[in-house]
């Protein structure tokens, strides 16, 4: 047993189309269906393309569930599909919810306080929304308790990250914390052993660490890495071996990989 003895340039996302006054609009066909499927948000309308007896499996899906739960749906041209989702792949479909319901941190540590095998992903700072949806699918598909993120400087769940998850982020607890050194310290509490990746800080090789039991994995920005009051308030720096020219790795790619590296252990 482990005893405690303690003492990735940043990028900018670009505005979202939706406002307060009218919600999120989720567009593309796989973010739409999790979002239908989660039913964790309030739905308001739908734009579907015209009906057609040889609708696609997903569409049909899609069709079905929005006549079912009677939500209005209208037609659209392109180039108002294009501006509400802010030139994203929407695929002819876009559905208009109320914003993502996030959670309070005090869940997630119940949920970890009942969970002896429960696994918190942080990510410190990241404002890519491509790498916040890459995380939140990673995270969804290795059956992750939740995931917390900074409340400032940091992707929140917007349209475009739900996009990036193909819609993995409507099944997922994600908190937003004003101090994410603070939550580390909350989670520790809980008996969870935090894991820093940090590829600047010469750490341990992430194989050579124990990601059995209660687990946190903080995934700092390109940028920026991992900062130092949470890097130093976590209980192991770890860090990916190089052996090619690049610097690093992308950081939904570096989490992805520790991710299924708690899996390969906990399957042993």
């Amino acid at each position: 047993m482990r005893s405690r003895n303690k003492q990735f340039k940043d990028f900018k996302p670009g505005r979202e189309r939706a406002s307060l006054e009218r919600g999120d609009w989720i567009y593309g066909r796989r973010p739409v269906i999790e979002l239908l499927s989660a039913a964790a948000r309030h739905l308001y309308e739908a734009i579907l393309p015209a009906d057609d007896q040889h609708d696609t499996p997903e569409l049909a899906f899609i069709r079905k569930n929005v006549l079912a739960r009677n939500i209005p749906f209208r037609q659209a041209e392109r180039a108002e599909l294009d501006e509400l989702c802010g030139g994203g792949n929407h695929q002819g479909v876009a559905l208009r919810t109320g914003f993502f319901p996030y959670v309070d941190l005090e869940q997630i540590v119940n949920d970890v306080n009942r969970d002896h095998d429960a696994l918190v992903i942080l990510l410190d700072h990241i404002e890519d929304p491509q790498n916040t949806g890459s995380i939140l699918r990673s995270a969804n598909a290795v059956g992750a308790t939740g995931v917390v993120i900074p409340a400032d400087r940091s992707a929140g769940v917007t349209p475009a990250v739900v996009r990036a998850s193909s819609g993995a982020s409507e099944h997922m607890r994600v908190a937003r914390v004003v101090n994410l050194t603070r939550a580390v310290k909350t989670l520790q509490q809980s008996g969870l052993w935090i894991t820093a990746l940090d590829a600047d800080a010469h750490g341990r090789a992430y194989t050579d660490i124990d990601f059995k039991g209660r687990v946190g994995l903080v995934v700092g920005s390109e940028g920026s890495g991992v900062g130092r009051l949470v890097r130093e308030s976590s209980d192991f720096v770890a860090e990916l071996p190089m052996r090619g020219k690049v610097a690093s790795l992308n950081a939904g790619v570096a989490a992805a990989v520790v991710m299924y590296e708690v899996l390969r252990q906990r399957s042993l």
